[in-house]
């Protein structure tokens, strides 16, 4: 299984609007990507515009290609890009450990 972990910036007063379309988008069409295991999303504390999301794939590949590559990822895009400040800042990862 993989992690992809992106820390999205939005614009400041939009967390309501945002929460809002990010649940849509992960269930309109993130989840329906092959590969798909799940996600999260976390808002920050300290810093009330900054989110924190977490989906689980099967391999890299269906989220960097699969998902990435396919009208899904522009129907996301649609639904949660206009609340960006910047773009996300999106990384990878495999678990080494678990208690």
């Amino acid at each position: 299984m993989i992690l992809e972990l992106a820390d999205i910036r939005i614009k400041p007063g939009q967390e309501a609007a945002f929460e809002e379309a990010i649940a849509r988008g992960i269930q309109t069409a993130i989840s329906k990507a092959k590969g798909f295991q799940g996600a999260k999303v976390n808002k920050g504390i300290e810093s009330p515009d900054r989110f924190v999301l977490q989906i689980f794939w099967d391999t890299l590949e269906d989220h960097t290609i699969g998902f990435r590559e396919s009208a899904l990822f522009t129907e996301w895009r649609a639904i949660v890009g206009p609340f960006f400040a910047g773009p996300p800042v999106v990384e990878h990862f495999v678990l080494t450990y678990k208690s």
